[in-house]
This record gives C-alpha cells, structure tokens and sequence, in this order.
C-alpha cells in the first residue's frame, strides 16, 4: 500500500493506493512529476481521503499551470 499526501491552498488531502493500483500505474506513480489522481473521495470530520482508482501522468501540463512559488525553508 502507498499513501501520498497532496497539498493545495485549502489544505491536504491524503491518497491511498492500494497494492493492485501500485502495481498497474507503478511507472506513473513513481516518474510524474504531475500526476491525475481519480478515485473514490472520503471524509470523516477534517480528515479527508482519496482512495486511488486510477493515476495518469500530466506531467507535459506541467509548464502550462500557472504556480506562485511557496519556500519552505
């Protein structure tokens, strides 16, 4: 199982990918430097969840998004 943390301006979100999703999108997983996540959305109080059904790679999106830089240091 992974678990991948996502952060916006409103917050986080957890993404849980179970093993059989791991498996078949193990090359988008691993190599997106923007990755789609569709899945099944849950919520119980502040705690939210997505539970990965299917990734797909946007990384050639990536240059068209616009961002405002955040520094973390």
């Amino acid at each position: 199982m992974v678990f991948i943390t996502l952060e916006d301006e409103h917050g986080t979100v957890n993404v849980i990918c179970w093993p059989s999703l791991v498996e078949e999108y193990r090359r988008e997983l691993m190599s997106a430097e923007l990755l789609g996540v569709y899945g099944i959305w849950q919520s119980d109080s502040c705690v939210k969840h997505l539970v990965a059904k299917r990734l797909v790679e946007l990384s050639h999106l990536h240059g068209e998004i616009p961002t405002k830089s955040r520094d973390f240091q």
